[in-house]
C-alpha cells in the first residue's frame, strides 16, 4: 500500500514523502484526531541536541492519536471501528521488564515514524477499541491518560497502605490527569495538588486541597507523592516532597527533565523513602484506560478541560500552525483534526 508520511525535516519544516507498505496481516487506520506533546514540540523547535536531531530526524512527529479503522486482514475489527492507537511498539517480550521499558522497543515519534500520516498499518495488538460515542478531541490523548494510569498502577504495587493522603506536584496537563485519576482510584484519599499557578489550581475542583507551592508552612504532611513538575520544575518540586513526605512514604516521578536533577540523598536515607520512575505506557494501561471512559464517562467531561484548541489540518502550512498555536497556549491540549 502506498501512503503519505509527514516528515519533520529541520525545525519547524515539514515535508510529505510517499512510502510503501506491507498491510499484510496488519489493521490499517485512518488518523482521526492527534494531539501534541511536549516532546514532540522539543523536536519541532529543535530544543534537542544537534546530535539527537541529526540521529532522528527526518522523522513524523506526535505519538498521541486515534483514528477510524479502514480494514483489517486480521478480522478483528470492523470497518469504521474508532480506535486508539499505541505507538509502543515492542519486538520482543521480557518475565520482569515491562514493554515500554524494554530497550528494544519502537515508540513512535522518538526515531520512528509518528502518527502524522494518512493512514497507519498496525498489528492488531498496536489498536483498542474505543467506546462509542466517546468524545474525540479528548480520545486524542488517550496515550497521555494511559502513562497516568500506568504509574498509579505501579504506585499502587509499591506504596505501603496508608494512602490517607497523597500528594501531586505540578499544576499541568499531568498533574491534572494524575489527580483525577487518584481520586477516582483511591475515593477515601485526600488527593492534594500543589502548583505555581492559582488559576490553574482552580481547575482541580476534584481535589481535597490545592497550595501554592510558596505558601506551604501549615500544610500537613502527605503519605506518598507524584512528581509532575518537569522541566526546571523538577528540582525544586522532588526537594519540597522530601521535605513534605511522612518517613517511608513513595514518591512516583513522571516529570521529564533536560537536566540532571539534584536529590537530598540525606533526608532521602533518614526518613526511608522509595522514589521510583514511570515513563510511557503499554497495552494494559491502555485497556484499563478506556475501561475507565466506559465505567467512569465523567472523567472525559473533566478531561475536556484540558482540550485548549482544536486546529484543522488539510494541508502542509496547517500543521505548522498548530505547532506555533501550541507553543503560545498557556494550558491543555492543542489537538488537531487530521483530515491530511
Amino acid at each position: 500500500m502506498l501512503s503519505t508520511v509527514y516528515r519533520l525535516v529541520a525545525p519547524r519544516s515539514f515535508e510529505p514523502v510517499v512510502v510503501s507498505q506491507d498491510t499484510t496481516g496488519s489493521v490499517i487506520v485512518r488518523p482521526t484526531c492527534l494531539s501534541i506533546c511536549n516532546a514532540d514540540q522539543r523536536y519541532y523547535q529543535g530544543t534537542r541536541s544537534k546530535e539527537v536531531l541529526d540521529k532522528k530526524l527526518p522523522m513524523a512527529l506526535i505519538h498521541e492519536g486515534i483514528g477510524r479503522v479502514v480494514s483489517d486482514d486480521t478480522g478483528t475489527f470492523a470497518p469504521g471501528d474508532n480506535v486508539v492507537m499505541l505507538p509502543n511498539a515492542p519486538v520482543e517480550t521480557d518475565d520482569f521488564i515491562a514493554e515500554n521499558y524494554l530497550r528494544t522497543s519502537r515508540f513512535c515519534g522518538s526515531g520512528f515514524d509518528g502518527f502524522m500520516q494518512e493512514a497507519m498499518v498496525l498489528p492488531p495488538e498496536r489498536v483498542v477499541l474505543l467506546p462509542k460515542g466517546v468524545n474525540q478531541e479528548v480520545a486524542a490523548f488517550t496515550e497521555l491518560v494511559s502513562v497516568a494510569t500506568h504509574a498509579i498502577s505501579r504506585f499502587d504495587a509499591i506504596a505501603h497502605g496508608r494512602r490517607n493522603r497523597i500528594g501531586v506536584w505540578g499544576d499541568g496537563n499531568m498533574g491534572f490527569i494524575v489527580s483525577l485519576l487518584l481520586h477516582l482510584r483511591f475515593p477515601d484519599a485526600e488527593i492534594v495538588v500543589f502548583g505555581r499557578n492559582a488559576t490553574k489550581l482552580y481547575d482541580f475542583t476534584f481535589a481535597h486541597e490545592t497550595h501554592l507551592v510558596d505558601a506551604v508552612d501549615d500544610v500537613l504532611l502527605v503519605d506518598h507523592a507524584f512528581e509532575c513538575a518537569g522541566g526546571e520544575g523538577s528540582a525544586p518540586a522532588i526537594e519540597q516532597i522530601i521535605d513534605l513526605i511522612s518517613p517511608e512514604g513513595t514518591v512516583s516521578l513522571l516529570g521529564v527533565s533536560e537536566n540532571n536533577v539534584p536529590i537530598n540523598t540525606r533526608m532521602v536515607l533518614e526518613k526511608g523513602l522509595r522514589l521510583f520512575g514511570s515513563s510511557r505506557s503499554g497495552r494494559e494501561d491502555f485497556e484499563q484506560t478506556v475501561k475507565l471512559y466506559r465505567e467512569h464517562p465523567e472523567v472525559l467531561d473533566y478531561l475536556a478541560a484540558l482540550v485548549y484548541s482544536v486546529n484543522e489540518a488539510r494541508q502542509i502550512s496547517d500543521l505548522s500552525a498548530a505547532f506555533e498555536a501550541d507553543i503560545r497556549k498557556p494550558m491543555g491540549k492543542t489537538v488537531i483534526r487530521w483530515n491530511m
